[in-house]
């Protein structure tokens, strides 16, 4: 599995480091879905944590930056985050089978949706919503959080694709 992803700028400023980095880990996540089935993408390799599959790991992503940029940070309604859903435990990673394509298009969509929140932000701005402790962190920190979680999860795109298929590759 070859690559052509590039990390951001040596010398960028700490918005484009930020962004980029972010923009990289997302492109890396898409990267390991290129070439499978709908099949491969719902099919769960761990046993122990069945919900992880690669389409598991797409929806996860996509409402993880809703939360984060869109509720959290800008205050908006949590209800459409199936992650607030306290019935069903894991529920933004439960996809119903739809299709991989219609997943990372929404993924897609959530992504820029968050880079122009991001826009049209300080980084010191700090979130708004008053359910949440973590909203008082400034926008700064959550980018950081959001290039840690992508990054985790890229890490276990990695290891489901290889069980999947023997699929291997880094940027």
């Amino acid at each position: 599995m070859a690559s052509e992803l590039e990390r951001p700028p040596l010398q960028a400023d700490e918005r484009t480091a930020l962004i980029g980095w972010l923009d990289l880990q997302r492109q890396i996540l898409r990267w390991k879905c290129a070439g499978l089935s709908d099949e491969d993408a719902h099919r769960s390799v761990i046993p122990t944590s069945p919900a992880m599959t690669m389409a598991g790991l797409i929806s996860h992503m996509r409402w993880t930056e809703h939360m984060w940029l869109e509720v959290v940070f800008l205050g908006g309604d949590k209800q459409p985050n199936p992650a607030f859903d306290e019935s069903s435990e894991d529920a933004d990673w439960h996809t119903d089978g739809r299709p991989l394509t219609e997943l990372l298009a929404e993924y897609g969509t959530q992504c820029a949706r968050s880079n122009e929140i991001v826009a049209a932000a300080s980084l010191d701005d700090v979130g708004r919503h008053p359910d949440f402790r973590d909203a008082g962190a400034n926008l700064r920190w959550m980018l950081i959080h959001l290039v840690e979680e992508t990054g985790r999860h890229a890490g276990h795109a990695d290891i489901v694709r290889e069980l999947l298929d023997g699929t291997k590759g880094y940027y």
